[in-house]
Formats: C-alpha cells, structure tokens, sequence
C-alpha cells in the first residue's frame, strides 16, 4: 500500500511528497507550505473544469455515432455532415484573421529552422543523449548509417574502412560546396584552412581563396595561423570545421580536416507523455527528477558501453574568436522543451480531497513549471531559454476550449510560483480531429502564449478512426498516408500558423521519421518536411538529427514560407472527408489476414515492452524486421484500425485471437535474445502483456477517443502489484 502525507487536503505519495521537499524546494527557494497550498488551490479549481472538458468529448463523440448510425446504409452527404458538425458545436465558425503576440521567444524557436528530438524524459540516458545533440558529427552520422551505400567495398562493419571513409569526407565536402562554396574551387581540392585579416582563407596549390559569402564565416577557435575550427554559419544554422593533422582522419587529409560538425538537434521535446511509461508516483517521481536535473544541470547518467563504464553530462557551451577577435558563446545544448499529460489520465501520485487520483496534466503543469522556474530565476548551473520562457508542449487538446483550459492552467501556476505573466509558452499539438478543424480558433485562444503548433499523422489518424467508428470499414492502415483528407490536414496546419503569424513567434512542425535505420530514405523523403513550410521536424535520434539538418541548409525554410503565404487555403471539407472503404465485399482473405497479421504483430511488439518493462517508446522491429520507432499513437492506429474492422464485419473475434496468437510466437521469437523477457505464447492466460494487448482491440471501440493509455495503465499497475506480491 502506498503511503501518503496529508498535504493542505491532497493525500500525496510519500516519495513524491519527500522529492519536492528534500530536491525541489530547497533549489526554488520556495516556502513548502505555500507551494502545497498553492497546488491543492489550483486542483480544486481546475478538477472539475476538466472533468466536464472531458464530459464534452463523450457527448459529441455519441451525437456522431448517432448520426452514422441513423445513415448507415445510406450515401455519405458531405454537406450534410459539415451543417451536423456546425450544429453541435464540433465544428466552429472563424473568426476575423489575427496576429500571435507570443513575446520573449527563443531564436531556436523564432527564427531558425532545424531538426527537433523528442525523448522519455523517464530515460536519463536517452535525456541527455538529446539535450547534448545540439551538435553532432557529420561523419559519424554518414560513416555509421546507410546514408553511404556499402557497394563497392565501402563496407561499415569491422575496424575502419578508409574507402568508406573517403566516401564520407567527399559526401561532406560537396555539402561544403553546397552550403558555403568557396570564391573559387572548391573544398574537395584545399589543402589549407587559416583566418587571414578576420576572414577565412583556404588555400588551393598556390593561390588562396575566401568563401563566396564572406558574412558567412562566423569564428575560429586555435590561432588565426593554426586554427582548431572554422565556424562558418548557413540558413541561420552554425557548421563547425574541425581541423587536427594529429588525428587519425585528419593525418589523411590534405587540409587536416578530421570532422565537419552540424548544429543539428537545436530544439528537444523531453516527453512526460506517450513515449513514457509512468503509472504510479515512483514513475511520476523518476520522470521529475530526470526533468530536474536537466534543467538545473547537473544530470549524470553512468553505463557500460563496449566493456568500458562512461559518465554522461550535460554539454558546456561552445566558445569561439569571433572574425574581430572578440569571445563567442554559443549554446552547446538543445533548447529544451517539456511535453505534459494531455486532459484525460489521473495518477495516483495525488490524491484530491474527495480521495481520486487528480489529473495528471494538472499534476505535470504544477511541477515540471516549477522545475522550469529554476532556469528563469537563474537558479541553475546551466541556462536553458535565455529570454526567460518556460517552453510546454501540451498534447491531445480537443478543439479552441480546452487550449483555453491549458492557458487558464499555466496562468494560475504562474501565479502561484511568482512568474510573470505568459512566461508559460505553449505548444498546441494538432493531432486530433476537432482541433485540426478548429485550429485557427484554438491558436487564437493562445495567441500570446503559443509557441508551437504541430501536425501528429500518427495520433490524428488514431483519432480519424474512433470519430468515424460507425461510418463504416476504414481502409488499409497502409493506405492512410494517401488520403485526400491526410494532405489537406498537413497543408491546412501551414496554411493556419502562417495566418496567423507564427513565424518570429512559433514553430510550425512536422511528425516523426519512424525508422531510424533507413537513413538513407530519410535523407531521400524528410526533405518535404521543410519544403512543406515547416521550421521543424521531428527526428527519432541524434544520429538521424545531423542527417536531418542537412535538409535545412538545402531548403531555405523562410523563403518557403513566404511562398506559400499566397497559396490557396487547403480545404475543410477535403480534411473531413472519411477514410472509409468504397467496396468492403471486394477485399480478399488474403488481403485481411495480411493487414491483421501486421497490425496484432505491431500491437504486440509495443505492448509487450510497455507492460511488462515499462518502456513507453523503443525500436520495434515490425513483421518484416525492420526496425521502427513505436509509441502509444501508433499503438492507438493499429488497435482502432483492428477493432473497426471487427465492428463492421470485416474480420470475427476468432479470426482475431488467432491472430494474435500466432503473432504473439513472432514476438516472443524477436526478442528472444532478451534475458529478461517473458514469453508471452507459453501462456496466453497469464500473459498481463498479452492480454492488455488483447483488451486494446476487444475494448477499443468504448475507450475514450480510441486512447491506449487507461487499458496500459491498468495492466501495467496489475503488473507492478504482481510482482510486489
């Protein structure tokens, strides 16, 4: 049994409660009784705001149920169903156009377009890993990946392979060529690099050239006549050159070159949300120190790695000559962004008075803000937003009230914790339905706090599916992507923050590259992403962020932006038009099983580690072994996609179970070589993994908005008392 500390009403789980106490406050310098009070004050406000918000969701998610119900058989009537929408207050009218006023914004954020990382806050290592890949080693990333073909004996495996090793560094200097050519030549041919009368000077043979752009050279480190590093600076993003004939590679290099060094990841999301598992308050308390130690500091994390035990810190700042001589800093850290709970979960960490778990998202805004607070009170060892922001990511908001919600919340927390007003930036995730048709609306509701919109294909498309349930069969998941209402949604998110004025005050994003093991399609596919006017992109590791920002320097994301100012706005009705199939009775027994193997395969794979390791995110290799980044949003497409299809006919329960009965064995086969991994085929009944699995798909149709957490937070918390027992 838990035990609690009464705290001004709330009952609060001893380590939670010792956490704050003996960790937190002591560093805010806060009084502890007027923090509990301030925090009990801000759940009982705000408790049964968001109890009715949820309330809100259920209503509207009946009334179209309804509506599909009464029509079933009948052909869709687009018109008709937008007038539906209107009338029950799903869908909003707009208003006049308006600017956002967000004020005290990051340049990361404002100004400069790159790769942004999101990580489980819960994973110190991971954390780190994140926060310090703001630079990153364009070698490494080329040399490591297939971003260089290995034909030809360009092999990566085994000890160093020098015709690898020239691929990378002609790879790199093109990109030199590319990003900052030279006045003449070009970098494949220097044989020198020095500062020469506060400028860069390379030399090719006998003679020496500048770069084309002289602005863009930035500093050095070293001496002018022997420099260390060039920094040189494109589409606002820093490249630093690394110079050491002493070293391996640049012992083999006619200028001495031994790296080229991108400014990569310059924005990380550290998640609280669907990439983390944290059910109970040794999770929540885990996930808050984590946060903590980031943002004050000093964050160590020690591991073995090829046999050898190694200590990960933070990074320093990057120090440098500027072209006149002068000292320049800049960040060697990722700005840092905190992603809360969204509206729905409770968390037993706190009790309210009336002895319920209190909202989670209530929870994460009080502490992670105040763990924040330390950075803009300059009460930290390292600085994290140097204009004084706090930045929150706030995920599944359903349409313009419930942003208001979150702005009402954070305003409060400001108010308890001595902030000023607006130091709270947040960021909107567009990943659910009624958000996405109401965007404009719900950006104006935050119009000087938003910092951030994104578009989430993955929960969004989660979301399609549960609204539509009894519209009819959805289509192959596979056949999402190419949707007319896919592409209309993706362009609409532009086509709204820029309206609205975003750039200069907030991000405007893009999903998640879900293999980290193809770089090389990466490299081919991600590049939309800024051709699509968004200043950033999300990226599943530091390695695939280096890959990533080169796409920032091939696209000039500022100059896209103003192109597509002028472009026709993308149409509602094409985002509401509804993936259902045409012809049902068309689809063959092969193409069901199929798409059923795929999907329980996937479930499996993620379910498995989330309950029984309580991992919220990892690579998961998917049917055909390809490796991809799984979390709840894929989760909650593939148990919504299975439990529509059994809704309408187009498989049965026993089909299903077989299913998963035998993808289970695939499962259990993958992951074999883990010591610590609990098959779940041998015995399906006593499987907590398998059957949280099972009630995901059986159970899908009545859970909230299609959500995986409230079924995963359940079995996971069966889980942990198992074992205690």
């Amino acid at each position: 049994m838990t035990t609690r500390i009464t705290l001004h009403g709330l009952q609060v789980a001893a380590e939670l409660a010792e956490f704050i106490k003996l960790e937190l406050i002591p560093r805010l310098e806060l009084d502890e009784d007027a923090f509990w009070r301030g925090f009990a004050a801000i759940i009982g406000e705000f408790t049964p705001r968001n109890t009715e918000l949820l309330a809100i969701r259920d209503r509207l998610q009946q009334q179209i149920d309804h509506w599909h119900l009464q029509r079933r058989g009948q052909p869709f009537d687009p018109r008709q169903y937008r007038i539906f929408l209107s009338d029950i207050g799903y869908l909003l009218e707009q208003g006049e156009d308006f600017q956002v006023t967000t004020a005290n914004i990051d340049e990361e954020i404002a100004s400069q377009a790159g790769p942004q990382l999101v990580v489980p806050v819960k994973n110190a290592r991971f954390a780190l890993n994140a926060a310090n890949a703001r630079w990153g080693s364009l070698y490494d990333a080329l040399y490591g990946t297939d971003a260089i073909a290995e034909d030809d004996g360009a092999t990566r495996h085994g000890g160093y392979n020098p015709v690898r090793g020239q691929r990378v560094i002609e790879f790199a200097r093109n990109f030199l060529d590319q990003a900052c050519p030279l006045s003449e030549g070009s970098w494949q041919d220097i044989d020198r690099v020095q500062v020469v009368a506060g400028q860069m000077s390379a030399t090719l043979g006998n003679s020496s050239v500048s770069l084309s752009d002289l602005a863009q050279f930035r500093g050095y480190q070293g001496t002018p006549a022997e420099p260390s590093a060039i920094l040189l600076c494109h589409h606002n993003l820093h490249i630093e050159i690394q110079i050491d004939r002493a070293s391996d590679i640049g012992s083999m290099d006619a200028a001495g070159i031994k790296d080229v060094v991108l400014e990569s990841a310059i924005t990380t999301i550290q998640d609280c949300e669907d990439s983390v598992a944290a059910v109970d308050a040794a999770d929540k308390v885990e996930v808050y120190r984590n946060w903590l130690g980031l943002l004050y500091g000093d964050l160590a994390e020690s591991f073995i790695k090829n046999g050898e035990q190694l200590t990960r810190v933070l990074n320093p700042d990057r120090e440098y000559q500027d072209p006149h001589g002068d000292k320049l800093v800049l960040p060697g850290r990722s700005l840092l962004l905190v992603r809360n709970v969204g509206h729905l979960m409770r968390n037993e960490a706190i009790l309210d008075p009336s002895g319920a778990p209190v909202y989670e998202g209530i929870m994460d805004a009080m502490i992670t803000c105040a763990v924040g607070s330390l950075d803009i009170q300059g009460k930290a060892l390292l600085s994290n937003s140097r204009t004084g922001s706090i930045y929150v990511v706030k995920p599944k908001m359903h349409g313009p009230d419930e942003v208001t919600f979150s702005c009402q919340l954070y305003a409060g927390v400001e108010n308890v914790l001595g902030l000023a007003p607006n130091t709270i930036k947040l960021g909107i995730m567009d990943e659910e339905r009624r958000t996405t048709l109401n965007l404009k609306e719900c950006i104006r509701r935050a119009s000087d706090r938003v910092m951030f919109i994104n578009t989430g294909f993955l929960d969004r498309t989660g979301d399609e599916i549960h609204t539509s349930m009894e519209a009819g069969p959805m289509i192959a998941k596979t056949q999402m992507k190419e949707c007319t209402w896919i592409k209309a949604y993706e362009d609409y998110n532009v086509d709204v923050g820029l309206n609205c004025g975003l750039p200069g005050h907030a991000q405007i994003g893009k999903g998640m590259w879900a293999m980290p093991d193809l770089m090389a399609r990466m490299l081919e596919e991600k590049v939309g992403h800024p051709g699509a006017g968004a200043n950033t992109a999300w990226v599943p590791s530091p390695t695939a962020a280096v890959l990533h920002a080169l796409h920032y320097h091939q696209v000039d994301v500022a100059a896209r932006q103003n192109e597509l100012r002028s472009r026709k706005m993308a149409s509602i009705d094409d985002i509401l038009t509804i993936p259902v199939m045409d012809k049902p009775d068309n689809l063959s027994a092969e193409a069901i099983q199929r798409e059923l193997d795929n999907n329980a395969q996937s479930i499996l794979g993620y379910v498995v580690r989330w309950v029984d390791a309580g991992v919220g995110c990892s690579k998961v290799p998917d049917i055909n072994n390809i490796g991809l980044m799984e979390d709840r949003a894929t989760l909650r497409i593939s148990s919504q996609h299975i439990a529509n299809w059994l809704h309408h006919g187009i498989c049965s329960e026993s089909q299903i179970r077989e299913t998963f009965e035998r993808m289970a064995a695939v499962v259990d086969a993958q992951n074999a070589s883990d010591p610590d991994y609990s098959p779940m085929a041998q015995n399906f009944d006593d499987s907590i993994a398998y059957q949280a699995a099972c009630d995901l798909v059986f159970l899908g149709t009545s859970q909230p908005n299609g959500y995986t957490e409230p079924l995963l937070h359940k079995r996971r918390l069966e889980l942990k008392l198992a074992r205690r027992l």
